[in-house]
């Protein structure tokens, strides 16, 4: 029987991945996901098939001490570790991004880590899924950290790599130019394929370890925390996911829903929303929690679904279309095959999710979440966690010609953040400088036509700006 075309697309791109020398099981998981896609799968997840979903608060749980501490002892903990930040113009780890007093992303990490460790009297490993990009650079700041790494077990593990698939034909696509184009990552969900390839999986059960904390590292508010792991451990749950309640900045995110037909939790992201479903997804009364990316699993139910599952958890496919050169939008149309970590919890029977503060979702994607994290509303303890001290977190929104790039931000506010303590919104147009000491509160909008200065000490409230672009105080 002849080969298809497509399926020469396929055996192209298997050869590519070995070439590079990727994991075979990760050549395997990309060719299941590549059948779907042949066959027309778009992992769409329409709103007539979901309905809300409710959940307990971790607010209402009781954990005993003694659950909590055996639970922590228990689990290793895992950082996605994979993004540049080139969205906010970095090219090297984003977790090297310097965040509060001094201090990167990865030094606050480490640093609450050691400290629960002393607390608890628990190994409590803590591993970075890192990417070929960020592998160098979060090891050679590490070093520094002499007693962190646990023995028997590494500090890192690399997640997997796959090829850009043209959108007219789904072969993999060739850029000379610049060749590392070609390539991409199957999106956070490879983090089971990575654990499994690498060995990780099983080096951790035979360590004794029974649960695994995941989180992302540019969340400073996803603590391994020990009543978290209790009431994990004490549900008997094989995974779960920890959400919030969504708000206005959540509107175009993934929230959770319970399917129809089975009962099961899933997990909807926007690039699995049907267009005619886009106002369901923006309902914040209807679907009314979205997911943390903090997530407990049992290792030893994740190794028996894999091994069921002949090494392939089958997570819904995300197809994601873009240029090759995503700085080129003439470039060549691409599709990305990706998959979702937190997809997963529709892959085991009994899994569940529950409510937490929204102190432990403090994630930072764009200038706009760092000026949060870098101001008073946020105090650094002396065990490294973050306690939001503020009443309620300010919206905030600037001007993306001034401010979307860490250099920009930086020469804009080169005496710190202002406090931000009392503001409910800021928002910034225009190019606007910040003195030492400037305090917002309430509603802050600020335009300008030129370039202004906000002099230290200054306070700005309600009254917004003048006609001429000055601030009225």
């Amino acid at each position: 029987m002849a080969m298809t075309v497509r399926s020469k697309g396929l055996e192209a791109a298997r050869a590519k991945m070995r070439a590079a020398g990727v994991d075979e099981v990760a050549i395997e998981t990309f060719a299941h996901y590549y059948r779907l896609l042949e066959h027309g799968e778009t992992g769409m997840i329409a709103e007539s098939s979901i309905e809300p979903l409710d959940m307990e608060s971790l607010a209402d749980v009781e954990v005993s001490e003694e659950d909590a501490f055996a639970a922590v002892r228990a689990t290793a903990v895992i950082k996605l570790n994979g993004g540049l930040g080139t969205s906010m113009g970095m090219d090297r780890a984003k977790s090297l991004l310097c965040v509060r007093r001094g201090l990167s992303f990865l030094d606050i990490i480490v640093r609450q880590v050691l400290q629960l460790r002393e607390a608890y009297d628990a190994p409590l490993p803590l591993i970075f899924m890192n990417s070929f990009r960020t592998s160098q650079d979060t090891l050679d700041a590490l070093a520094r950290y002499t007693d962190l790494a646990v023995e028997g077990l590494p500090l890192e593990f690399l997640q997997n790599k796959e090829p850009k698939l043209l959108v007219d034909g789904l072969t993999p696509v060739a850029w000379p130019t610049a060749p590392e184009l070609e390539w991409c990552p199957p999106g956070h969900g490879d983090i089971y394929t990575a654990l499994q390839g690498s060995g990780l999986l099983g080096q951790l059960i035979d360590a004794g370890y029974r649960y695994v904390f995941v989180s992302n590292s540019d969340n400073l508010g996803a603590v391994p925390d020990a009543r978290v792991a209790g009431w994990f451990a004490t549900s008997g749950a094989p995974f779960a996911i920890e959400a919030v309640r969504r708000t206005a900045s959540d509107r175009k995110g993934g929230h959770f829903a319970r399917r129809k037909s089975d009962g099961r939790i899933v997990l909807r992201e926007s690039a699995q929303t049907l267009e005619a479903d886009k106002e369901a997804l923006a309902d914040l009364g209807r679907h009314r929690f979205t997911s943390t990316n903090n997530l407990w699993f049992d290792l030893h139910a994740m190794r028996d679904t894999l091994v069921q599952r002949s090494g392939i958890l089958g997570l819904p496919l995300i197809r994601n279309v873009k240029t090759v050169d995503p700085s080129d939008p003439s470039s060549p149309e691409v599709v990305q095959i990706e998959t979702a970590m937190g997809a997963a919890i529709e892959v085991f029977e009994g899994a569940t999710t529950i409510e937490v503060g929204r102190d432990r979702f403090v994630p930072v994607k764009t200038t706009n979440d760092l000026l949060v994290l870098r101001s008073d509303i946020y105090d650094l303890g002396k065990d490294f966690v973050l306690d939001q001290v503020a009443e309620t977190i300010p919206f905030v929104d600037l001007d993306g010609d001034y401010y979307k790039l860490v250099g920009e931000f930086d020469k804009r506010f080169p005496e710190g953040a202002p406090s931000l303590r009392e503001a409910t919104s800021v928002r910034i147009e225009g190019d606007w400088t910040f003195g030492r000491g400037v305090r917002l509160t309430g509603e802050v909008a600020l335009e300008a036509t030129s370039a202004q200065r906000v002099p230290a000490g200054e306070v700005l409230g309600e009254a917004g700006t003048d006609g001429d672009g000055g601030a009225d105080v």
